[in-house]
């Protein structure tokens, strides 16, 4: 009651605010500090039972909220730790948090111009940018910031639905023939969540062969969609992958275009975490083709290291966004405004309200420039080979596919002392099995650092390095090498 708008609240609003931020600072802090805890592991239980999370009729002092928030970030992972390498989207960037800081503030919705007229504009800039660097004449197309590269995903395929039988948004499936999708088996899981979501089916979704290092095969491929075709199934989508999520693998765009112009079919690129490889001049030659592709998912919250969420939809045609998703809602889009309505992007979305997540990409693009993107890729990239040229040839080390990664992942088994003579039998693989979880496990309990693991095919549990943290250095690829040592020592 004592905050604003309350009157005279201002004193207390801003010294409340002030101890906030005092808060977050020392997080931040905190953050990049290598003699702190990535994560201050209890389980679950623990945590319930150590503090009071419930919600109750009367209000908490203030008091009382700050320590809830000094709570929340005690038992928080820090993501920016130098030696957090468990997911795709690592580090903390400043100029994105102040503009996620900003965002917060403004506290408006995305719908129209009308209520967020400089973030519409910044969308609007900020997405054609992004398809000049897929390779779009002049940026030309649509795009927009969805919550995620699986949503991302679900509106390519919405889309080239639509394209090939617009009467299914009135019609819906039962007007349709039988579509199907191709995918690599490598994939990312959210082509089938998609397909689930839009009532195409899971079982629509095709899986194509790889390679040894995670590639889809173009014969499969070609293979499958006549196969298909035979069967009177229509195919009406090929999502490649740009950087896997495993393996970092690129698929052969090129080759994959051929066919789908072949075949006259809407080819999708999910390049959620390879896509910030097109910032670089050494490295954007592994996406060669994409601007070849219909759509393309581009996830700035992966390697370019923009604060979650912001995941780009880009698409080479434009206006078929707005025909695949409009309604025409005449309470948000009235079509006698005093402005350019081309600029009211809410009747393209498949959400109603929408974040503003293009502005922390803006702000930090700003701040950095194409080149300083770059450098910070070329780093983390170059980060990568020093681990894998350091353990390739390392005892105790096995790779998990040969050469070295074509992004940051890095992917191998570590074979503890007492596996290390023994011949190639089922005993070996189960005992291999149990060796990264235990390690992980272990990591977690000390909190030195994080990395993630899974199996994959007939391979069992191995570590996915991942580096897309701008704060990480070599000493810290070395320090987690021997960490894996040390815990694992005596398995």
């Amino acid at each position: 009651p004592d905050l604003l708008p309350t009157c005279n609240g201002e004193i207390t609003t801003m010294s409340f605010l002030q101890d906030v931020v005092d808060i977050l600072l020392q997080y931040v802090v905190k953050s990049f500090d290598r003699s702190t805890k990535v994560i201050d592991f209890h389980y679950p239980n623990e945590l319930l039972q150590e503090y009071n999370w419930e919600l109750a009729d009367q209000p908490q002092t203030l008091e009382e909220i700050l320590l809830n928030c000094r709570t929340t970030l005690k038992y928080a992972i820090k993501t920016g730790h130098p030696r957090y390498f468990n997911q795709l989207s690592t580090g903390l960037d400043m100029v994105g948090l102040a503009a996620d800081w900003l965002t917060s503030t403004a506290n408006t919705n995305m719908f129209t111009y009308e209520i967020a007229p400089v973030f519409v504009l910044l969308e609007y800039v900020t997405l054609r940018k992004m398809r000049e660097m897929v390779g779009w004449p002049g940026g030309c197309g649509d795009g927009i910031f969805s919550p995620g590269g699986a949503i991302s995903n679900m509106y390519a395929m919405l889309i080239a639905r639509f394209k090939m039988f617009p009467e299914v948004k009135e019609k819906g499936m039962a007007a349709i023939p039988r579509l199907v999708a191709f995918t690599s088996e490598h994939s990312h899981f959210s082509v089938k969540k998609g397909a689930a979501a839009l009532g195409i089916g899971t079982d629509s979704v095709i899986l194509i062969r790889c390679d040894e290092r995670g590639k889809m095969i173009p014969s499969d491929l070609e293979r499958r969609i006549v196969e298909a075709k035979q069967k009177g199934f229509v195919p009406f989508l090929v999502s490649a992958t740009a950087g896997t999520t495993v393996y970092g693998a690129f698929d052969p765009l090129i080759a994959i275009a051929d066919i789908c112009k072949k075949y006259k079919i809407w080819m999708h690129v999910d390049g959620a975490w390879g896509g910030g490889l097109l910032m670089s001049r050494k490295h954007k030659w592994k996406l060669n083709g994409i601007e070849r592709a219909n759509s393309v998912t581009w996830n700035p919250h992966k390697m370019m290291g923009v604060p979650l969420q912001c995941s780009a939809l880009l698409v080479r045609e434009e206006g078929l966004m707005q025909s695949c998703n409009q309604m025409h809602a005449s309470y948000l889009f009235q079509q006698d405004k005093h402005y350019d309505l081309s600029y009211d992007t809410g009747d393209k979305a498949l959400q109603c309200g929408r974040h503003v997540d293009v502005f922390k990409l803006w702000l930090m693009w700003r701040a950095k420039g194409t080149i300083g993107f770059e450098a910070q890729i070329d780093k983390c990239l170059e980060l990568a080979e020093y681990l894998y040229n350091k353990i390739k040839n390392r005892e105790g080390y096995e790779m998990v596919f040969d050469g070295k990664p074509q992004h940051t992942n890095v992917c191998f088994w570590y074979i503890p002392p007492s596996l290390r003579g023994m011949e190639d039998s089922e005993e070996r693989t189960s005992r291999l099995m149990k060796v990264a979880p235990v390690i992980k496990a272990r990591m977690m309990e000390y909190g030195t650092t994080m990395v993630s693991y899974q199996p994959l095919g007939d391979k069992v549990n191995f570590f996915r390095m991942v580096i897309s943290n701008p704060a990480a250095t070599h000493q810290d690829i070395d320090f987690l090498i021997d960490e894996i040592e040390r815990l694992g020592q005596d398995l």
